[in-house]
C-alpha cells in the first residue's frame, strides 16, 4: 500500500495501514490518499484534506526607537498572540542579542526595558517565543538599535566644492545648559590640533571654502558638569580642473613619417585624481590617470593616417574640460556652382583639416577678389553675377598661421544665354479654313549658339529644332480642325529655355452630329423633376445654334458662341415620356443627333403592413404571414421586411401590389413589425404592428427547503415552485396529498413560494401545477416525513427541566400556537416572494427537490479521544450517504466520492466532550 500527499508518494506502508503524524505542523498541510492492489486490481481510496491551524504566528519584535540617545529609555516589545482555538494557554518570552540572552532566561512578559540604555547596548536584536511545553518555538526577525552620542558633528552641503559655504553642526543632547562649544582642526602627530573658535553657538561656519580648508575636524561640548567630545568628520574640498591646455611638440608643423611627436595636456589647477584623454579626429587615443601631477604627455610616431586634429579632455569627476589644438589646414579645394539661371556664380573653397580660424583667399588671374575669415567651419563661399569678362583662371588660398596653402586653378568660360524668342505666323491672319498651310518661325536676336528651339500647341509639343549658324527657325503643317488654339515656342542654349509670347490660330470647321443628353437629378425621371436637355456637336466652329425636339415638335432654341453646346430644361409630368432629339448648326450645314426616348416614373406611396396569425393570440409555432403593399408607384417594387429594425427578408413585385413574408414563431419573434417599399425612387416605410409571442409553461419545479436535514414538528417548510418557461402572468396552484393548499400568480415570470409550520399531519407528497392561459403543467410529486422529538432529547429535557418551569412552557406553548396562527395567516398572502430564486437558497436551509440527480450528504459526528480533560480533538466527516430509499423520488448517491477531514484542538471541559460539533447541512445546488 502506498501513501500519498498532493500527488507525491509521502511513505510506502509495508506491514500496517496506519501512518502518524507526530507533532503537526503548518508543513503537513495538504490532501492525502492511498492506493493499493486488490484482486490483482490497482484500486485507490478516496481523498481527505488536512488543515494544520497554526498555534500562533511567528513574533514580531519592536522598539520604543531604534536610535535613542544615550541615557534614554527604551522598550523592546515581542508581539504575538495565541490562536482563538487556544486562548487560555500561555507564552513565554526571552529576548537575544547576537546569539547571547538580554536580561533573564525565559519569562511571562512579551516586554524588555533598557532604563537608561547604554552605546555598548547597539546591537542587532531578535525575541523568541514558545508554549509552556516547549513544543512550539519561533523566532522573529533581527532588529538594529543604533544608540546615539550625546555630543555629535555634522555638516552640510555633503559634497564640498571650492567657493561654497561650509556649515559644520555640533549636536549636544540631554546635557543641561549653559554649554561652550569648541571647534577643532586636527593636525599631524608632530603639531597641536588648532582651534578655531569657542562659543555658545552649536554652528561653525567658513563663508567660502578653500582648498586648505580640507581636513580632519571635532567639537568639545562644555559645561561645570561635564567635557564631551564629539566623532571626527573629515572635510574634502573638491577644485574643478580649468580648461586643458594641448601642447604639440616638435612645436611647428611637422611632414616626415620619421619625426617623433608628443602631445601634453596640462591643467593649471583642480583637484586630484584628473582622467586625461587624448584624442584624434573625435577618436580616443589614450587615457591616463594622474594622481600626483596636473599634466599628462602622450608620444606616437606619426605616419599619414595621423594627420588631423588632436585634442585633449581632464576631468576630476566635476565635469570635463576640452582643450584647444592647431593643426596647419591642408591644401584647399576650390570647386564652382550655379544657380538655376546660371547668371550667378559661387566659388567654395574648403579645407579637410587646419585649426580655426582660417583666412581665405579668392583670386582671378593673380588679383585679389575677396578675403573671408572662417571661424566655425573649414568652408568659405564667394559668388558674383557673371559678365563677359569673368571669364579666366581661378584659384583660392587658405591660411591658419602655419603659411598659406594653395589651391589648384580652375578655368571659367563665360557664355550668353538667349533672349526672349519671338513667334509669328505665315500667312498672317488669325483665322484659316481646314485643309490650309501654315508656317511658324522662332527668332532670338542674341544669345550663345547652338541653340535649341521647340514649337508647342497648348503646351503640346509639336517639334524640337536645333540651330548651329542661324538664331530662327521655322515648322510648317497642314492645317486640320484639330489646330485651332494657342501656339508659342522656347529657346534654350543651356542656361534654361526662354518663351516666346502666344498667338491664337483659328480653323473654321463644320459641326460634327451633336449629342443629346438628358441630364436628371437623379438615375431615373420622376414625375416633379427637372431634366435638363443637353445638345452639343464635338466639332464645330461657334456660333452654334441648336433645337430641341419631342415626337418632331419644336420645343424651342439656343445658341452658343463658346462651343461648349446649349441646354433646354422641363419639369416632368407623367405626358412627358416619349423620344427626343437636338440639330446644330453654324452654317455650314445642320446636322441632327440621334433619338433618345425618356420614362417618367411615380415613386412608391407609404406602405401598408398587415400581420395575419392562425388564431387571436400568436403562439410560438405559429405560422405568421406578413403583407405589405403600397398603393401606388411604378414597378418593379422591392419589399423589405424588419423586426425590431433588423431585416427579416425582401420579395419583388414585377407588375405592382403587394408581397407577403411568412415566419414560425418562437419566443423571440415577439416585438415590432414594420416594412418597406422601394421602385428605385426612394424609400417608403410603413407604421410599425407590434405582435406579442407568448410561450407555454414549461413543466415546474416543486422545491422543499427546510432548516435541517431531517425536519421535525414545529419546523417552518417553505414550498416554492417555478416554471423555467412561459409568458407571464402565471398562476401556481400547490398541493398536498392532491389537496390545494394555496394558489398564487406571478406577475415576472418567476415561481412563488408557500411557508407552512409542521405538525405531523404535513407528512405525505408534495406537487404543484402552473398555468399561463395556454395549457396547464404539472410539476413531480416530491414525499416529506415530519419526525417527532426523539427519546434521548425528551428525556435530556425532562431530567433539566423542573416543575416551575412547566407553567412557563405552558404559556410559551400559548405564545407559539398564536404565532402559528398569525404565521399561517400571512403565510398564505406576504410568504408568495416571486423574487427568491431557487438557484440561490439559504445556506442554512436542507432542501428537498423533485429534480432527478440529486445527493444528500449526512453529517456524521465523533470524538477523538474524548478521555483526555484538557484539549477535546472534534472529527467532522462528510461522507456519502448508503443505500437508504426513503421514497421513489429519493436521488441517487454519488460513488468514489472524495470526502475531507478537519483536526482542530478546542480546549474544554470533559463533561461537554460528548456532544457533537454541529455543521450546516450539506444544501446541493441545481
Amino acid at each position: 500500500m502506498t501513501l500519498y500527499k498532493n500527488g507525491k508518494i509521502l511513505e510506502i506502508l509495508n506491514k500496517t495501514s496506519d501512518f502518524h503524524i507526530h507533532q503537526a505542523s503548518m508543513k503537513d498541510n495538504g490532501e492525502y490518499y492511498c492506493s493499493g492492489v486488490k484482486d490483482n486490481h490497482f484500486v485507490s481510496s478516496n481523498k481527505i484534506k488536512i488543515i494544520v491551524q497554526e498555534l500562533f504566528p511567528s513574533p514580531v519584535l519592536r522598539a520604543s526607537s531604534t536610535q535613542p540617545t544615550e541615557r534614554d529609555t527604551v522598550t523592546l516589545t515581542c508581539e504575538t498572540q495565541l490562536s482563538q482555538q487556544r486562548p487560555e494557554g500561555q507564552l513565554l518570552f526571552r529576548f537575544v542579542k547576537q546569539s547571547n540572552n538580554v536580561g533573564s532566561d525565559w519569562k511571562n512578559s512579551p516586554e524588555f526595558q533598557f532604563s537608561p540604555i547604554r552605546r555598548e547596548n547597539s546591537g542587532s536584536y531578535w525575541c523568541e517565543a514558545r508554549t509552556v511545553n516547549s513544543l512550539v518555538q519561533k523566532r522573529s526577525q533581527e532588529l538594529q538599535i543604533q544608540v546615539q552620542e550625546i555630543v555629535q558633528i555634522h555638516y552640510y552641503p555633503e559634497s564640498v566644492f571650492e567657493g561654497q559655504e561650509l556649515v559644520l553642526i555640533c549636536s549636544v543632547n540631554g546635557a543641561p545648559k549653559p554649554i561652550t562649544v569648541s571647534w577643532y582642526k586636527k593636525q599631524d602627530r608632530l603639531q597641536k590640533d588648532i582651534e578655531l573658535q569657542t562659543s555658545s553657538k552649536t554652528e561653525f561656519k567658513v563663508s567660502a571654502v578653500q582648498n586648505s580648508d580640507a581636513g580632519e575636524y571635532y567639537c568639545i561640548a562644555r559645561n561645570s558638569r561635564f567635557s564631551k567630545q564629539s566623532n571626527s568628520v573629515i572635510i574634502s574640498v573638491k577644485v574643478p580642473v580649468s580648461q586643458p591646455v594641448l601642447t604639440l611638440r616638435p612645436l611647428g608643423t611637422w611632414n616626415l613619417v620619421t619625426d617623433k611627436m608628443s602631445l601634453q595636456c596640462e591643467v593649471q589647477r583642480g583637484s586630484l585624481p584628473i582622467w586625461y584623454q587624448f584624442f584624434h579626429e573625435d577618436v580616443l587615443l589614450k587615457e591616463i590617470k594622474s594622481t600626483s601631477e596636473r599634466k599628462m604627455f602622450h608620444r606616437l610616431s606619426p605616419t599619414e593616417k595621423h594627420s588631423g586634429n588632436y585634442y585633449c579632455t581632464a576631468d576630476n569627476g566635476l565635469g570635463p574640460q576640452w582643450s584647444k589644438a592647431m593643426i596647419p589646414v591642408s591644401k584647399p579645394v576650390l570647386t564652382f556652382s550655379s544657380s538655376g539661371t546660371r547668371t550667378l556664380v559661387s566659388l567654395q573653397c574648403e579645407v579637410q583639416r587646419g585649426s580655426l580660424p582660417i583666412w581665405y583667399q579668392f583670386f582671378r588671374e593673380g588679383v585679389l577678389l575677396k578675403k573671408r575669415e572662417a571661424t566655425s567651419w573649414r568652408t568659405v563661399s564667394y559668388s558674383f553675377s557673371v559678365t563677359g569678362e569673368n571669364s579666366g583662371n581661378y584659384y583660392c588660398t587658405a591660411d591658419n598661421g602655419f603659411g598659406p596653402q594653395r589651391s589648384e586653378a580652375m578655368s571659367l568660360s563665360v557664355t550668353v544665354p538667349v533672349s526672349q524668342p519671338v513667334l509669328s505666323l505665315s500667312p498672317p491672319g488669325s483665322r484659316t479654313l481646314v485643309g490650309n498651310e501654315v508656317r511658324l518661325q522662332c527668332e532670338v536676336q542674341r544669345g550663345s549658339l547652338p541653340i535649341w528651339y521647340q514649337f508647342f500647341h497648348e503646351d503640346v509639343l509639336l517639334k524640337k529644332r536645333e540651330a548651329i549658324s542661324w538664331r530662327t527657325v521655322s515648322y510648317s503643317f497642314s492645317v486640320t480642325g484639330e489646330n485651332s488654339g494657342n501656339y508659342y515656342c522656347t529657346a534654350d542654349n543651356g542656361f534654361g529655355p526662354q518663351r516666346s509670347e502666344s498667338i491664337n490660330l483659328s480653323v473654321i470647321v463644320p459641326v460634327s452630329r451633336p449629342v443629346l443628353t438628358l441630364r436628371a437629378p437623379r438615375g431615373q425621371a420622376v414625375v416633379g423633376d427637372v431634366v435638363e436637355l443637353h445638345c452639343e456637336a464635338q466639332r464645330g466652329s461657334p456660333p452654334i445654334l441648336y433645337q430641341f425636339y419631342r415626337e418632331d415638335v419644336t420645343l424651342g432654341s439656343s445658341s452658343s458662341r463658346s462651343g461648349e453646346g446649349a441646354s433646354f430644361n422641363i419639369i416632368l409630368e407623367t405626358e412627358h415620356s416619349g423620344n427626343y432629339f437636338c440639330e446644330a448648326n453654324n452654317g455650314q450645314g445642320a446636322q441632327r443627333s440621334h433619338m433618345v426616348p425618356l420614362s417618367v416614373r411615380v415613386p412608391v406611396s407609404h406602405p401598408v403592413l398587415t400581420l395575419r396569425t392562425p388564431r387571436v393570440q400568436a403562439v410560438v409555432g405559429d405560422v405568421l404571414e406578413i403583407h405589405c403593399e403600397s398603393q401606388r408607384g411604378s414597378p418593379p417594387i422591392r419589399y423589405q421586411f424588419y423586426h425590431a429594425d433588423v431585416a427579416l427578408g425582401n420579395c419583388s413585385s414585377l407588375s405592382g401590389g403587394g408581397t407577403s413574408f411568412n415566419l414560425s414563431l418562437t419566443t423571440e419573434h415577439s416585438g415590432n413589425y414594420s416594412c418597406e417599399a422601394d421602385n428605385g425612387l426612394g424609400v417608403q416605410r410603413s407604421e410599425a404592428v407590434s405582435l406579442n409571442v407568448r410561450v407555454p409553461v414549461s413543466r415546474p419545479v416543486l422545491t422543499l427547503r427546510t432548516a435541517r436535514t431531517q425536519v421535525v414538528v414545529g419546523d417552518v417548510l417553505e414550498l416554492h415552485c417555478e416554471a423555467q418557461r412561459g409568458s407571464p402572468p402565471i398562476l401556481y396552484w400547490f398541493y398536498h396529498n392532491n389537496v390545494t393548499l394555496e394558489t398564487n400568480t406571478s406577475h415576472s415570470g418567476q415561481g412563488v413560494s408557500l411557508n407552512l409550520l409542521l405538525t405531523a399531519d404535513h407528512s405525505g407528497t408534495y406537487s404543484c401545477k402552473a398555468d399561463n392561459g395556454l395549457g396547464p403543467q404539472h410539476s413531480e410529486t416530491v414525499t416529506l416525513s415530519v419526525m417527532g422529538l426523539t427519546g434521548s432529547k425528551s428525556s435530556l429535557i425532562a431530567t433539566s427541566v423542573t416543575g416551575g418551569l412547566l407553567s412557563m412552557m405552558a404559556i410559551a406553548a400559548v405564545a407559539v400556537l398564536f404565532y402559528c396562527w398569525l404565521l399561517r395567516k400571512a403565510g398564505r398572502k406576504s410568504t408568495f416572494d416571486s423574487s427568491r430564486h431557487p438557484s440561490a437558497p439559504d445556506p442554512q436551509e436542507s432542501t428537498y427537490h423533485n429534480v432527478p440527480g440529486w445527493i444528500e450528504l449526512q453529517p456524521v459526528y465523533s470524538n477523538v479521544n474524548p478521555n483526555r480533560g484538557e484539549v477535546v480533538y472534534s472529527e467532522v466527516w462528510s461522507v456519502k450517504k448508503e443505500n437508504k430509499v426513503t421514497a421513489a423520488t429519493e436521488p441517487e448517491l454519488f460513488k468514489n466520492t472524495d470526502s475531507c477531514v478537519i483536526y482542530s484542538q478546542v480546549k474544554g471541559a470533559s463533561t461537554t466532550a460528548s456532544k457533537p460539533q454541529f455543521l450546516d447541512p450539506f444544501t446541493p445546488h441545481r
